[in-house]
């Protein structure tokens, strides 16, 4: 990943996340993910979209569902450039956890867990962050281990 690139030339190029690629492009986010941003996104790989229940993925591929499709993927992101230093100090200022809203509305909190930064789902679902601030032109990546589910 280049960081002159935007988050979509970048994670097109990771063959880790043709399965976000993928969902992103058939949710017709690319246009707003090249944009100037900035955005947090916690990018979940393959084998992250993988552990779903079988067929989730097809499922929510499909035109009809276009819009729970959004919904989740939006969910990934976050306004603001926040890198691993900025979600530290505010999971310190929030006592060990802090509470980030999400682009599609929702939120996710942010917790430490040794050295790792650890993130929370509405559905309790726990994800880690497995690759930490990877720069991008419009914001920056985190890699997660799981997918995050809104209510």
């Amino acid at each position: 990943m280049y960081p002159t690139k935007n988050i979509i030339q970048n994670a097109m190029n990771s063959k880790d996340h043709t399965t976000l690629v993928a969902a992103v492009k058939a949710a017709s986010l690319v246009e707003t993910l090249e944009g100037p941003g900035p955005f947090t996104v916690f990018a979940p790989t393959n084998e992250a979209f993988a552990m779903l229940p079988a067929g989730t993925v097809d499922n929510l591929l499909k035109p009809e569902n276009k819009s729970t499709l959004t919904s989740i993927l939006t969910y990934h992101v976050v306004s603001g450039k926040w890198d691993a230093m900025a979600l530290a100090a505010k999971i310190k200022d929030g006592n060990g956890t802090a509470e980030i809203k999400t682009i599609q509305g929702g939120s996710l909190w942010v917790m430490m867990k040794g050295d790792k930064i650890i993130i929370k789902d509405e559905k309790g679902n726990m994800a880690t962050v497995t690759i930490k601030d990877v720069y991008q032109s419009n914001g920056v990546i985190f890699v997660i281990d799981h997918a995050l589910m809104p209510k």
